[in-house]
């Protein structure tokens, strides 16, 4: 059944590259409340994971009464060109642009077309804390774990277009700009609206999930991304789950498949591979007493997701000594604080290896 959950008007136009990113656009449409659908554009990446749950979010997406098209904006050489050109009118013509990863270069590219005076970026995650803070600080958009880093050559080449969109993301003029986030945001520039994100559609949408009663363990892809080292992670994850009780583990979607293996044969834990981005998982159920989790987006997005359900999330800390050599310098004091800011959880200290 379609249940339209706000119009946004058909002259808003979305751009997501992740199940979660699409996750928060609905959720976005669902607090506007007004009617209509808007027209939603999936810039699908080339990894099998994330595109099955992003066709599994698209159905959602068309359920409630929006257009989605999808672009294989990847697919080779010329994919970026054909995508860009086809869409170029679209982005003339929108009066609202809503966009899931700022960080993103082809979403920046896309912001130096339109004319659109007014922009929302949902939550992607953690790095909506460091896109805020760098709007703030007036400095280049920079991912959080890439931070430290000289900018490479593809960085230099990119500059230019880097420094378009971020002022088209600085409000100013006849131009508005909204962050729409669960996440903790503490240097808000002037003139950008902050609306909280407080899961209603997901809420409204799925559950109450039943609970059952052992614990369940949240994967991170820091060791995909650098930041962890991987035998590390897997001695953090079996202490863990043998401290708790854990019996399934829940891949994020990057998580590579040797990695998973790994842990499924060193620490006996069930690996699931969700179809969905995890609050809906976790909403739908069935879904532990208790969640565990490293720092991560979850910790702040669950506690929202479960309101009511009575499931306690736990966060473990992350050990300095777990950070490979290549981690950014600032990638502790990051991830401390995506712990430490974040409201309704259980804090653990960093586990000893066993």
């Amino acid at each position: 059944m379609s249940r339209r959950a706000g119009n946004a008007g058909h002259s808003t136009l979305a751009f997501v590259e992740s199940p979660v990113q699409l996750l928060n656009v609905l959720e976005w449409a669902h607090a506007r409340a007004s009617g209509a659908g808007l027209t939603l554009v999936v810039l699908s990446p080339t990894d099998p994971m994330t595109r099955g749950q992003l066709r599994r979010m698209a159905e959602l997406a068309r359920e409630e009464g929006h257009t989605v098209r999808w672009e294989e904006a990847r697919g080779g050489a010329t994919a970026p060109f054909r995508t860009i050109g086809g869409l170029a009118a679209l982005l003339r013509g929108a009066e609202r642009i809503v966009l899931g990863d700022p960080f993103s270069r082809y979403v920046q590219l896309l912001l130096t077309i339109t004319g659109a005076h007014d922009l929302v970026v949902v939550d992607d995650g953690t790095a909506t804390m460091e896109f805020v803070a760098q709007l703030a600080r007036g400095e280049r958009l920079v991912r959080w774990h890439r931070k430290g880093g000289r900018p490479g050559p593809r960085d230099l080449l990119f500059a230019p277009v880097s420094t378009i969109a971020r002022r088209r993301l600085t409000p100013g003029g006849r131009r508005s700009v909204e962050v729409f986030s669960s996440m903790p945001v503490e240097e808000t520039p002037p003139g950008v609206t902050v609306t909280a994100n407080a899961f209603a559609w997901t809420r409204d949408r799925f559950g109450p999930p039943r609970i059952t009663k052992g614990a369940d363990l949240v994967g991170t892809s820091l060791v995909e991304t650098g930041v962890v080292d991987g035998d590390r992670y897997l001695d953090a994850v079996r202490a863990l789950a043998a401290a708790h009780g854990a019996t399934r583990y829940f891949a994020h979607r990057r998580e590579s498949a040797e990695k998973l293996h790994r842990l499924a044969v060193g620490t006996g834990l069930e690996v699931v591979r969700p179809d969905l981005p995890l609050e809906l998982i976790a909403r739908r159920g069935p879904i532990g007493r208790t969640v565990l989790s490293f720092p991560s987006t979850v910790v702040h997005t669950l506690p929202l997701a479960l309101a009511g359900t009575g499931v306690r999330v736990a966060v473990c800390d992350i050990d300095p000594a777990w950070l490979t050599a290549h981690a950014s310098p600032r990638a502790q004091g990051f991830l401390s604080g995506v712990t430490g800011t974040a409201r309704d959880v259980h804090r653990l200290p960093a586990v000893s290896a066993v």
